[in-house]
């Protein structure tokens, strides 16, 4: 099997939030979501992405899909 580098999806949450000056405690509770899973997409810590979740946070802070994720191509050869 070859291994292929698809690139990568790069999660800007911790971006968006210190650009809007907004605390974890107080997305949570505008996006109606648990502190810790917050956390999780603040350090990218996630392997599959929850729409629900990106639909709360867009609502929440008022941004678009392309302000919290971002696809990485890969590097050429």
């Amino acid at each position: 099997m070859i291994d292929v580098d698809y690139g990568h999806v790069r999660k800007k949450l911790a971006d968006l939030m210190a650009e809007q000056n907004i605390s974890i405690n107080k997305l949570a509770f505008r996006a109606e979501m648990q502190r810790t899973q917050l956390k999780a997409y603040m350090k990218e810590d996630i392997q599959r992405v929850d729409l629900a979740v990106i639909s709360r946070l867009c609502y929440a802070l008022e941004c678009d899909l392309n302000d919290l994720i971002e696809y990485i191509p890969p590097n050429p050869r």
